[in-house]
């Protein structure tokens, strides 16, 4: 690669040329476009993509990026970490390298993982000193020091947490910044590390899309805790300025800074589920309200897991949600003033303009119309339309109609069931009451002290020629479709029909042996609750069933006999992938 040494900054210096690995992820984007904005050096962007592949869009870091590459004060490398000899024609020449934290990591793949972090940190390492580079500056999270247990509350640097981490990445990352620490002041080689905290922002791929998938598939709704956990946030183009300040401060105050990892934020802790509220209500969606015991959402993620691990399934992130889980239900605030003492750093932009910043730039994941049935109730839920002429009584629309009806219910299932008397007694009975009250009502006098009686008119009684007509077009339909699915059953066809008839069967076998009764009861304490229960949580109902299905079938085809596996694949049941067998959800 050709070195280019000989530009002039526009205050008339000679520029230096700066490296940043990782230079198209979401820090790494950032911290090129404030280099180039600075414009004191010539910054060479290396990322493991094949080719630089700019937004043709107004993306206002794309454009800097363009003119700096038409101007000749950037240029563009491939590079893989593992391969030391890209990694060398990457930094030579390079005064100092900003080394961002890799994207895109294969989560499930430990050899990979290992080989991208801790290699590849080792590998920059070696041939910035080969390359006689001055400085290295790793971009670390703060996770480094979270076990995923134990609340941190403004904690600094100080601070150690015995090499016992929340998850794989944390402790491969840090190992890296460990390898990077250490290495410092060997060959000339000067080093530090940042540990930003929580980073959002435009661009983000990780935090603010993970909220709005949670929003749009319903689970937002959930608070886990308590929700007064604390949490410090760091906006990027604060990250992107603290890396500035470091660089400038290896020089200026090596021996405060060389060989030493520093806390970044925001410096304005707020609690976490009012960050998570202010983005999804920004962006439209629902704020979480509904606060779930975090003991339960743990023991919910065990099991999952263990039930992932069994499957052999990677279609769930059990990775990404514990990671949630650990940031939703902890305290995890740290102390800034060691990178405010030493660096010389400050926030430019502060927590509530990063907010509104991040909001805006976000705005093509806002809540749309297909998940507008929250707040507009002119579209019919599944409920609605399941229910149909009884969805406003089930569905408690009218609260006064539907308490009446739940009532009027309750009294002839006590009449009926419980009075101990036959069925043939109990309607007698009904009859004789129901004709002895219209029977006085009609002779009451027509007003009595002040009130108005008003008189029953016959047509009341009366029953139209279209709803007889209804009634027999509904009994005809429903007998013909128990016909169809007969004929459907002696023929062969359709085994999902097989199973559903089946444990109807069962069902109704089981609610005749044991108690009708109580079978009629709980039918009716599950009509006034189910149906507006699922109406409001839908989504989340609909998810969770989906997962449980899926789960559930792959456990089943996991032991089913290899006999009985290939009768269900002739059927169609199930199907055959990579020479495994799996169901039609995976």
């Amino acid at each position: 690669m050709a070195i280019v040494d000989d530009l002039i900054s526009p205050g008339g210096g000679q520029r230096a040329c700066v490296v940043v690995l990782g230079g198209r992820g979401f820090l790494g984007r950032s911290l090129v476009t404030r280099l180039l904005q600075l414009g004191d050096w010539i910054v060479r962007v290396a990322d493991s993509t094949h080719s630089l592949q700019l937004d043709a869009d107004s993306n206002h870091g794309d454009s800097v990026l363009r003119d700096a590459l038409a101007s000749g004060f950037a240029s563009y490398c491939q590079v893989d970490v593992r391969d030391p000899s890209q990694i060398t024609k990457a930094v030579e020449g390079s005064s100092v390298v900003f080394y961002m934290e890799a994207t895109d990591l294969p989560k499930h793949d430990f050899y990979d993982c290992y080989m991208l972090i801790v290699q590849g940190a080792k590998n920059v390492i070696n041939a910035c000193r080969e390359c006689k580079v001055r400085q290295l500056i790793y971009n670390s999270p703060a996770d480094v020091i979270f076990d995923g247990s134990r609340d941190i509350c403004n904690r600094d640097e100080s601070f150690l947490c015995h090499w016992k981490f929340a998850d794989m990445l944390s402790d491969l990352k840090a190992q890296a910044e460990a390898l990077v620490l250490y290495a410092n002041n060997i060959g000339g080689l000067l080093t530090c590390a940042l540990r930003p905290s929580n980073v959002f922002g435009p661009g983000d791929t990780q935090l603010v899309p993970f909220l709005v998938n949670l929003a749009r598939s319903g689970w937002a709704k959930f608070i886990i805790g308590s929700g007064d956990n604390m949490s410090d946030f760091t906006y990027a183009e604060n990250v992107t300025h603290a890396h500035i300040c470091a660089a400038k401060a290896l020089d200026s105050q090596m021996i405060s800074v060389a060989g030493k990892a520093f806390f970044i934020t925001n410096l304005e802790p707020m609690k976490f589920w009012e960050f998570v509220s202010l983005i999804l209500e920004g962006l439209g969606y629902q704020r979480p309200s509904i606060k779930v015991p975090a003991r339960i959402v743990s023991y919910v993620l065990l099991v999952v897991e263990w039930i992932r691990e069994k499957l052999g399934s990677r279609k769930y992130n059990y990775d990404i949600s514990a990671r949630f889980f650990h940031l939703a239900s902890c305290t995890r605030t740290f102390n800034c003033s060691a990178a405010q003492k030493y660096i010389g750093y400050s926030p430019v932009v502060s927590l509530e303009d990063g907010i509104r910043l991040t909001i805006e730039s976000f705005s093509h994941l806002a809540k749309d119309s297909s998940f507008g049935r929250f707040l507009n109730f002119e579209d019919q839920s599944k409920a609605e339309k399941l229910l149909g002429s009884v969805s406003d009584i089930l569905l408690w629309r009218d609260e006064k109609k539907t308490f009446t009806c739940f009532v009027a219910l309750v009294l002839l299932f006590y009449w009926f069931l419980l009075s101990g008397k036959t069925f043939a007694s109990s309607t007698a009975n009904l009859l004789l009451l129901v004709t002895t009250i219209l029977y006085g009502y009609a002779n009451l006098p027509p007003k009595i002290s002040s009130f108005n009686t008003p008189k029953i008119s016959l047509s009341s009684f009366e029953i139209s020629e279209n709803s007889v007509r209804d009634s027999i077009m509904s009994i005809a339909c429903l007998w013909n479709r128990g016909h169809h699915t007969i004929r459907s059953l002696a023929q062969g066809e359709g085994w999902n029909k097989f199973f559903q008839v089946v444990l109807f069967l069962y069902f109704v076998k089981r609610i005749l042996v044991e108690s009708l009764a109580v079978a009629i009861g709980l039918a009716l304490v599950f009509a006034f609750t189910a149906f507006f229960v699922y109406e409001q949580y839908e989504s989340e109902i609909d998810g969770l069933t989906a997962m449980l299905f899926s789960l559930t079938k792959g456990l089943l085809t996991s032991y089913v006999p290899a006999s009985m596996t290939s009768f269900l694949q002739n059927k169609g049941v199930l199907r055959k992938e990579n020479g495994k067998v799996v169901n039609d959800e995976k």
